[in-house]
């Protein structure tokens, strides 16, 4: 079996052009971060899969009927901002979100090699997600964040029999291309007024 970040498409890989991201690719590589949750194993972050997931199909909802005018993120948030219904733009906003406790997370693991992986996702939680849950949520989390598998657990299931350098070297480049693709929407969603991250 491949190692996993050679089997999905890589957020290095997504076009950010001079009008913005485009927007299949970035699906595709958002797809592929679902699948990355899978790996974690016992349905740990199932809640976190299912939102991303249905933020993914509202994203890809609107780019299916509009693809004339959804062929960047960007494009796709503009027009839509026109209408009453601003359902992809606010699910756009809570991918990229996501998206960005997944990237930070990730990051947080791979620059402090001591760290167990819940410590490292508990720092992003903290950070990124913590201020938009109620309570009851926060538990929640706090109780899925101390089930993820043990650091060296998680990176034998994500390196799925590859090497753990080669894994480190394909994780960094994913993560540089979600950290940069993060930033960026991050910045036109709030400059735009269309939502905060």
């Amino acid at each position: 079996m491949a190692p996993y970040f050679e089997t999905v498409k890589s957020f290095a890989e997504v076009p950010i052009a001079e009008h913005g991201v485009e927007t299949d690719s970035f699906l595709e590589a958002s797809d592929g971060l679902v699948q990355m949750f899978d790996l974690l194993g016992s349905g740990v972050f199932a809640f976190v899969q299912s939102d991303i997931r249905g933020n993914i199909n509202g994203v890809r909802g609107r780019y299916e009927s509009t693809r004339d005018n959804s062929g960047t993120l960007e494009g796709l948030v503009r027009t839509e901002s026109g209408e009453p219904q601003k359902h992809a733009t606010a699910c756009l906003v809570r991918l990229i979100r996501g998206l960005c406790f997944t990237c930070k997370a990730l990051q947080n693991m791979q620059s402090d090699t001591s760290s167990e992986l819940h410590v490292c996702f508990k720092r992003s939680y903290d950070e990124v997600l913590r201020h938009h849950h109620t309570f009851v949520i926060r538990s929640v989390v706090s109780v899925a964040i101390r089930a993820v598998p043990r650091r060296d657990d998680f990176y034998m299931r994500i390196s799925q029999g590859g090497s753990i350098e080669r894994l480190d070297a394909e994780l960094a480049k994913w993560l540089a291309g979600l950290d940069r693709i993060v930033k960026h929407m991050s910045l036109f969603l709030e400059q735009g007024s269309y939502g905060r991250v």
